[in-house]
């Protein structure tokens, strides 16, 4: 068994054994379990809380397509900053306490100590994103009466493509900034950028910027040509920053 194998298998250990196997998993479950409720019974909720001040507005009766779109938002707007927060250290945390220099007295090269991070944390993600989606889209069944697939499931993959996209990210800025809260913020303005720069067309059509809103659209049932660029573009754009992260690390001194 080579060495990078063995690195593999201690980083899968450590999810298991440390804080990240409950904290991203319970926040994913939490979403995927309260979201078709949530959306089931907010028109009633509105109704009866802020009818009168709402001039006794009375929302469309929900459908299957509520749950979808509200696992994408909270995807969007919770799964997401948890990520980036719990993230802030994923590199930088190991060399701060001397568990990187431990690791690179065997036979593991610098570059292999973050492509090695980056795809088991990745597969970790895809997992806990695809236990999340099965339990929405079950739940939604049993709670709206019917639940196609596709919409949930390709909205699901394009925020995949986000997710690991600012996993790359974290794992870059981990990299060169030291301080675990340093690179958390810096990934929250990463994500904001992101976000802003969703408001321009051509970013949100060409580029990771419009992952968002082309995942909302597809939960939604917006029937729309998919663009593959936004999907793309963010692949090949995690590539390149791990691959940097690779290089930088090997010229950090430890």
């Amino acid at each position: 068994m080579s060495a990078t194998s063995v690195f593999a298998q201690k980083e899968a250990r450590e999810i298991w054994r440390t804080w990240r196997i409950w904290v991203l998993p319970g926040i994913i479950l939490f979403l995927a379990v309260s979201g078709p409720v949530l959306a089931r019974f907010t028109p009633e909720l509105v109704g009866a809380l802020a009818g009168s001040q709402l001039g006794n507005l009375v929302l469309p009766p929900p459908t299957y397509l509520d749950s979808y779109a509200q696992w994408i938002k909270n995807l969007d707007q919770i799964a997401l900053i948890a990520l980036i927060i719990i993230y802030g250290g994923i590199v930088s945390a190991e060399t701060s306490s001397g568990t990187a220099t431990l690791v690179l007295t065997k036979p593991v090269s610098r570059g292999a100590f973050v492509v090695v991070k980056a795809g088991v944390h990745t597969a970790f993600l895809a997992t806990l994103l695809g236990v999340g989606t099965l339990i929405t889209w079950c739940e939604t069944a049993i709670v709206f009466g019917t639940a196609p697939a596709p919409e949930l499931w390709q909205a699901s993959l394009v925020w995949l493509t986000l997710g690991v996209l600012m996993l790359s990210v974290m794992i870059l800025l981990s990299t060169v900034i030291s301080s675990t809260a340093g690179a958390a913020g810096a990934g929250l303005g990463v994500f904001l950028l992101l976000s802003i720069g969703g408001i321009w067309k051509p970013l949100n059509d060409y580029s990771p910027a419009g992952l968002s809103s082309q995942a909302a659209a597809i939960a939604s049932g917006v029937h729309q040509e998919f663009d593959p660029w936004p999907v793309v573009t963010a692949i090949v754009l995690s590539v390149v920053l791990v691959g940097l992260a690779a290089l930088l690390f090997r010229r950090k001194e430890l």
